[in-house]
């Protein structure tokens, strides 16, 4: 965990240390990118697809101290944490309700140094801080969660009165067909799978046929024992399908699986989940993503 700085907090010794001034750019909408293919014998083109390009983020800074030693000490601390070297940074933007979305970004630029009557002086100086953020989507702070249990045979959560996620028994297999899953974000999310053995054998899907699981044998043996959790992570640079005990599942997946993500909104999840002796859990996690803080 690295030092925190406040940029909108204007008290302390050194006050009002290191503030945000007006005209900060790159904190809305990120950039996109327009794919499209044209034809030689028509006017204009046609689309093909689109994706978020990389945010380009300024941040136009005033440090201020009381003397200029108090100045350089601000000046280190911040170039000490904004350097790419030491690993990206964490923009928090929260509101006076409380809520806060956060960004990943590095720095790229602007601290280089003027020393101009307009950019510094003895006890003060200013910086257009320029970041990058490869992912250029805003998180919230808060997971979205949702659990499916078995236990002694019955029902854990069932009928439309019980909250999310119900779940039915047929021949002892779990099955939950259509359920409704919540995505409070602007745009789809990468959700983290955990299934809580004994489990035999399991099929997770979508509304677009999209799936994975683990159907191995005849289905009378568990794959995950009791007590051991696979989590499948599906978030983009992870991708993984690792159980606690730190074996890899991935090869033992189903032909042509889909780590599929869940759209911006209400969507359905279909489960079909064989567990074992006794009670099994399956659990989604998921991190909703913004467009602006």
């Amino acid at each position: 965990m690295g030092e925190t700085i406040s940029l909108t907090d204007f008290s302390g010794r050194a006050w009002p240390a290191i503030f945000l001034q007006d005209g900060a750019q790159g904190l809305d909408m990120p950039p996109m990118e327009v794919f499209s293919d044209t034809s030689p014998n028509l006017d204009g083109g046609s689309f093909r697809s689109t994706k978020a390009a990389a945010r380009e983020i300024m941040l136009p800074l005033y440090l201020y101290g009381v003397d200029r030693r108090t100045l350089l000490r601000l000046k280190r601390n911040l170039t000490r944490t904004l350097n790419p070297k030491n690993g990206h940074c964490v923009l928090r933007f929260t509101e006076g309700d409380g809520t806060s979305r956060y960004i990943t970004a590095y720095y790229k630029g602007g601290m280089e140094g003027k020393e101009g009557p307009d950019d510094a002086g003895f006890t003060w100086c200013r910086y257009g801080v320029q970041l990058t953020a490869f992912d250029p989507w805003f998180y919230g702070t808060n997971e979205v969660m949702a659990e499916w249990k078995t236990g002694a045979g019955k029902v854990f959560l069932k009928g439309p009165g019980k909250p999310f996620l119900p779940m039915e028994i047929s021949r002892g297999t779990i099955t939950s067909s259509g359920v409704p899953v919540s995505n409070p974000g602007d745009v789809e999310c990468w959700p983290v799978w955990e299934l809580v053995g004994p489990i035999r054998s399991f099929t997770i899907s979508n509304e677009n046929g999209q799936k994975f699981g683990v159907n191995k044998g005849d289905g009378t043996k568990d794959i995950i024992a009791g007590g051991e959790t696979l989590t499948v992570d599906t978030r983009p640079g992870y991708k993984t399908v690792r159980s606690s005990t730190g074996k890899n599942f991935w090869p033992d997946l189903d032909k042509s699986p889909s780590l599929f993500s869940i759209p911006s909104g209400e969507s359905k999840v279909s489960v079909k989940m064989n567990p074992g002796a006794s009670s099994a859990a399956l659990r989604l996690r998921m991190l909703p993503r913004y467009e602006s803080y």
